[in-house]
């Protein structure tokens, strides 16, 4: 017995010799301790934490090279790999984890929506539930800081860029007729169904160097990945109806959305300033198929929509009115896959291809537009580590315009301009901590219709001046060809070009967001012309300029009051510029020095009701009195329009909506039709020019069949 004592005391007294103390101390960047970090050989159950002082000791019976592992939440995991005999007494230095949530965030004039966004300033769902949006992303977007009213346009018009600064992109691919056609001093809507995208990201100003063709801004539609389930959604309205259904199986599926629109019956209750011969209408068709790979996902979104009308618009130099009729058909397919080629290598590539047609009759004027446009794009991703991720790729687009002009006194006039651009990006994130990062970018394209080169240098900086709020600061240089209502005429041009110069303030609590961004835009390069509109015999020149300035507040909360949301935006713009066919630089008839905006939603839990509103008010805009001397030298009445929705849930699948806008009926007015000649007393009259709905009524009736019975239509919304 007492020989077994001693063999296992010596077996313990060698296991004991055997062993090696690892030890040592966890701090972070400030060498202040972290206490509870847990440290372990990797492949080992030997471990232990650090304590008050940030101090750890543990013993282990292994050998040689081994893998220690330090890890904390919010701090990037230590890895420390080498003899275990020398692991004492070892200082461990934890650094901020950069992708954790209260880290700073590159967002300088940005506003992103989305389940992958950091800070959601509007969700997808906005779009359809704001009472002044009507369904459409122009239309929530228009609540934002830094747009501007522009009522019977209906396009986004950013920071005193026109509406052809703004471009639009879905899944990284861009979209070349994202608009309607229509007529004078009636709003245009965006051709695409927002039940088909989950992410948003608007730019007004400052963006990626991966994006190119636009002075003022860009617009990201990301079309969802994987629908959460099988389902129908069936709508009918005052004005048209929609049916949309999805299928999913095992790697793939497919949505298919289809809708009418016809304003007949609305016409026919609410009178307005046009005499519809034939009142809008408009059928279109949407499908997204999507199939997962081992290593990524493929997508293939198809559009396709036709429209016409055909009216006789009151003019005060036509006593019969102006005679006009349109027909227009669009098609936009658009193809994309991303996926993953190792641990930190991704790539997306994409292609769009656009047709469109226009036959429009002005009168005695004929005219047939035809554009045919391709987009295609390569983009790798390589994650060197968390704090340094580089992004580079090339793209190219072409366009080929071509229109054909008949009248009395013309006979098959033909314009028009083909365009090919070919570019290529390099961008890099680089996070020193969580709480300052920089990006930086520089992107080059060569032009071929103008034979010219650009390279254009963009720039951000944000850093976090507390837990809940930061400052950036961001730079770009952008480039964009002339229109083509003036490249058809003429291409000898250089790109317009404008500078961007953007200070950010975010401040980003739960479910409380508030920005305030001041900004600078300096343009050169832009397009003149002389006469009235640009023609075949107009004088064209490259010599405009101008510079946009201003400074524009968000605020949203959906905490401090129970069941409400709300959010309030103001701009403030300083513009002026000499483009076109100015005479001298002025502020342009689309610029509104002040516009303000303000939504609010409430549920009521016992009516089992959504209600809500929006206020919109814009200062007046420039126009020119022929009666005083001077260019643009009058402005407008002030803009304003109150908008109310309401929404009730049947049952958890089935909704009736219905809104209004202009409740309160305001008379706007967008400007003034002076007459072409003076009357006896030498003075010019004019006609006020209104829109041509002063108030919408929409009414909705909104049906999901779904395998999901629980399905809250609301949400789905």
């Amino acid at each position: 017995m007492k020989n077994l004592y001693a063999i296992l005391i010596l077996l313990i007294v060698f296991k004991l010799h055997g062993q090696t103390k690892i030890s040592g101390v966890v701090t972070n960047a400030k060498k202040d301790p972290i206490v509870g970090a847990n440290i372990y050989l990797q492949g080992t159950y030997d471990g232990g934490t650090s304590d008050d002082n940030g101090k750890f000791s543990f013993s282990t019976s292994e050998t040689g090279t081994q893998t220690l592992i330090v890890s904390f939440l919010s701090y990037e995991t230590f890895t420390m790999v080498g003899d275990v005999s020398y692991m004492k007494d070892i200082v461990i230095k934890l650094k901020d984890d950069v992708n954790t949530l209260d880290a700073v965030v590159l967002s300088a004039g940005t506003f992103s929506a989305g389940d992958n966004s950091k800070v959601n300033v509007l969700k997808p769902l906005d779009v359809v539930t704001t009472a002044s949006a009507l369904g459409d992303f122009v239309g929530a977007l228009q609540t934002l800081p830094g747009t501007t009213t522009v009522a019977e346009d209906g396009r986004l018009f950013v920071r005193g860029g026109d509406a052809n600064e703004t471009q639009i992109f879905i899944d990284g691919i861009r979209v070349f007729t994202p608009y309607t056609p229509t007529t004078n001093n009636a709003p245009t809507r965006g051709r695409y169904s927002p039940f088909l995208f989950d992410g948003i990201t608007f730019s007004t100003g400052g963006y990626s160097a991966e994006y190119g063709q636009a002075l003022s801004s860009v617009l990201l539609l990301n079309t969802i990945d994987e629908p959460d389930q099988e389902k129908t959604d069936i709508g009918v309205m005052s004005v048209g109806a929609t049916l949309g259904n999805t299928q999913k199986w095992e790697k793939s599926s497919v949505s298919v959305n289809a809708s009418y629109v016809n304003l007949a019956p609305y016409n026919t209750i609410f009178s307005n300033r046009n005499n519809f011969i034939k009142a809008p209408e408009s059928a279109s068709g949407e499908v997204v198929f999507r199939q997962k790979t081992d290593a990524g996902l493929f997508k293939l979104y198809g559009a396709f929509d036709a429209s016409n009308f055909e009216l006789t618009q009151e003019d005060i130099n036509l006593p019969a009115g102006q005679y006009i009729k349109l027909n227009n058909n669009n098609f936009y397919l658009n193809g994309s896959y991303s996926g993953v080629l190792s641990d930190t290598w991704r790539m997306q590539t994409g292609f769009s291809f656009t047709n469109a047609k226009n036959n429009i009759k002005f009168g005695e004027s004929d005219i047939r537009d035809a554009e045919k446009s391709v987009h295609s794009k390569l983009k790798f991703k390589n994650r060197i580590n968390n704090r340094f991720k580089l992004y580079f790729g090339a793209e190219y687009f072409k366009t080929n315009f071509e229109e054909r002009y008949n009248d009395e006194f013309v006979d098959n006039a033909k314009y028009g301009f083909n365009n090919n651009i070919a570019a290529a990006f390099a961008e890099a994130d680089i996070f020193i901590s969580k709480n300052l990062a920089f990006k930086t970018g520089l992107r080059g394209e060569y032009n071929e219709l103008f034979n010219c080169f650009t390279l254009a240098p963009r720039a951000t900086i944000a850093y976090k001046i507390s837990s809940k709020s930061q400052l950036s600061l961001a730079y770009g240089d952008f480039y964009q060809s002339p229109s083509p209502d003036v490249l058809k005429f003429h291409q000898d041009f250089e790109p317009a070009n404008a500078q961007h110069y953007i200070l950010n303030y975010q401040y980003n609590a739960d479910r409380k967001i508030f920005r305030a961004e001041a900004y600078y835009k300096d343009y050169n390069s832009l397009a003149k012309f002389s006469g009235e509109f640009p023609s075949f015999d107009s004088n064209f020149t490259n010599t405009g300029y101008g510079f946009a300035k201003g400074i524009d507040f968000f605020g949203r909360d959906s905490k401090s009051i129970k069941n409400v949301d709300y959010w309030l935006s103001y701009s403030f713009l300083d513009t002026k510029r000499d483009y076109r066919n100015f005479p001298e630089k002025a502020q342009p008839n689309f610029a509104n020095t002040h516009n303000f905006s303000a939504v609010a939603k409430y549920w009521i839990d016992d009516w089992k009701s959504q209600v809500g509103f929006s206020y919109i008010y814009a200062s007046g805009r420039t126009f020119t009195n022929p009666n005083k001397p001077g260019f643009l030298n009058e402005k407008t009445k002030a803009f304003n329009s109150l908008s109310l929705n309401w929404a009730y849930l049947v049952s958890p699948q089935k909704i009736v909506y219905a809104s209004v806008n202009n409740v309160l009926g305001f008379k706007n007015i967008n400007g003034y039709q002076y007459a072409n000649t003076p009357d006896m007393n030498g003075n010019f009259n004019r006609r006020a020019l209104r829109p041509a709905l002063d108030q919408f009524f929409f009414v909705g009736f909104f049906w999901t069949i779904s395998e999901d019975k629980t399905s809250n239509q609301l949400d789905n919304l």
